[in-house]
């Protein structure tokens, strides 16, 4: 699965973390959703790839080239909840995996050269690509389905693991210009609404929401517990709403980072 992709290592600020890398032109770090690097997220890579853009891919959790199941996906998100890197719970706080983030697209940025970095973000990491706004360098953020942190109580449903000072920071470079695009399908319980109003009230324009209809008798027969929209929960065909997201995003990548 992972044929392509040169691995190395990547370290800052006593972390380390392994790193895939493929393609050519404006580097997009493309971060994993639960369990890691599984095949449907090497696969968006390789989309990303094939618009001329180069992909790095950091190991944050799993094992790469991994098919999901469950008992891995349950192993996996244990590990990840304890792990210190990542804040799943608490609310006001960016995790503290954003500094090792924006170092990477700093260094993709110095390697691959172009007007600055993209960045994809799913599920458990999906916020990372906000938090990366912080950084001028960071031009085209992506955050498919932000699942941190976790929506258990009113204040979690609404919050999207950044810190106020963080947010304040990002709300400033989006009057300048910046943007991001959200991607949600509508009844995800995992990203409940209420995280995107609070993306569009903090970045007004700058905040590009994307909602999928998942309600029951849509008319594409999306379910309900539709979650992944790049990837596992993708309907790859030219007229699915999940698809047309998808060419967006990618069209996003392409256009901000010529």
């Amino acid at each position: 699965m992972l044929d392509g992709f040169t691995r190395t290592e990547f370290h800052h600020d006593g972390l380390t973390r392994v790193v895939y890398r493929a393609g050519t032109g404006p580097a997009v770090i493309v971060m994993p959703e639960m369990p890691g690097l599984h095949p449907p997220v090497l696969e968006f890579a390789r989309r990303v790839v094939d618009i001329g853009r180069t992909v790095y891919l950091p190991s944050l959790f799993g094992t790469p080239g991994r098919p999901n199941s469950p008992g891995y996906l349950a192993g996996t998100l244990l590990r990840a909840c304890l792990a210190r890197e990542f804040t799943v719970f608490a609310t006001g706080r960016t995790s503290p995996i954003a500094s090792w983030l924006r170092a990477l697209a700093a260094r993709a940025h110095q390697e691959c050269g172009g007007p600055g970095v993209g960045a994809v973000g799913m599920c458990f990491t999906g916020g990372f690509a906000l938090a990366m706004m912080v950084d001028e360098r960071m031009l085209a953020p992506v955050l498919s389905q932000p699942s941190l942190p976790a929506p258990f109580g009113r204040r979690r449903r609404a919050a999207v693991g950044v810190a106020a000072a963080d947010l304040a920071r990002i709300a400033d470079r989006v009057r300048n210009g910046a943007c991001a695009i959200g991607l949600r399908y509508t009844h995800d319980r995992a990203v409940p609404p209420e995280r995107f109003e609070t993306l569009r009230r903090a970045l007004g324009d700058g905040f590009l929401p994307v909602e999928l209809d998942s309600s029951p008798g849509n008319p594409y027969g999306i379910p309900q517990r539709a979650h992944a929209v790049l990837t596992g929960d993708l309907g790859d065909r030219p007229d699915h709403p999940a698809r047309q997201a998808l060419d967006q995003v990618l069209a996003f990548l392409r256009d901000r980072l010529e």
